[in-house]
């Protein structure tokens, strides 16, 4: 659980991403922007959840909330690994559409087990060159546990990079498994494309 304070390697993880993130000018990221934006992907999140959608309607919805507000080329680029240091443009954009859609699918899965629950925002506070912003879920029947989300504007704009679910690094997790599933295809990025059209 996300009360325990984080572990170096999740915060190695959120770190190195930023890595991924093309050279800016420094901008004006705040606590109250992290704040700001985290309220409102929270606000959408619970809106879901409240729908009453089925749950292809719900993770399409799910899907939305995570290109509007994460930074999808740093997340994909990163779940990649050094085989994003191969690969050509054209197959890092199918790779970064494909991956949408499969992390849209896992991770809306896990929001629809929410269902008549709620997320709040708790708190916000900066993390070298990022914010860490705390919301605790609320589920029927469970204790309250942490959904943490990690903020920067290094792509240009505030957006999310990173999340963790009871404790759990989106970015690490993810990249163990795509990095599994590359291995189990012999490096072949096109094949690895191909099969996450089909998870999630």
């Amino acid at each position: 659980m996300l009360n325990n304070p984080l572990s170096r390697r999740a915060m190695l993880a959120g770190a190195s991403a930023l890595a991924f993130l093309p050279a800016l000018p420094a901008l004006a990221l705040t606590e109250a922007g992290a704040t700001k934006l985290i309220n409102t992907v929270v606000a959408e999140i619970n809106k879901v959840i409240d729908s009453g959608k089925s749950e292809a309607g719900m993770i399409k919805d799910f899907e939305t909330i995570f290109i509007r507000y994460s930074d999808v080329p740093t997340i994909a680029r990163y779940a990649l690994g050094v085989a994003a240091r191969d690969a050509s443009a054209a197959q890092m954009k199918s790779f970064t559409t494909a991956f949408t859609g499969y992390i849209s699918r896992k991770y809306g899965k896990r929001f629809r087990e929410f269902i008549g629950g709620r997320l709040e925002v708790q708190s916000a506070k900066a993390v070298k060159s990022f914010f860490e912003v705390k919301t605790l879920a609320y589920l029927p029947g469970s204790a309250p546990f942490d959904v943490t989300f990690l903020v920067s504007d290094k792509s240009g704009k505030d957006l999310f990079f990173n999340m963790f679910i009871e404790g759990v690094n989106l970015l690490l997790t993810e990249r163990e498994e795509i990095g599994a599933m590359l291995d189990k295809r012999g490096g072949k990025i096109d094949s690895l494309i191909a099969d996450l059209q089909k998870a999630g």
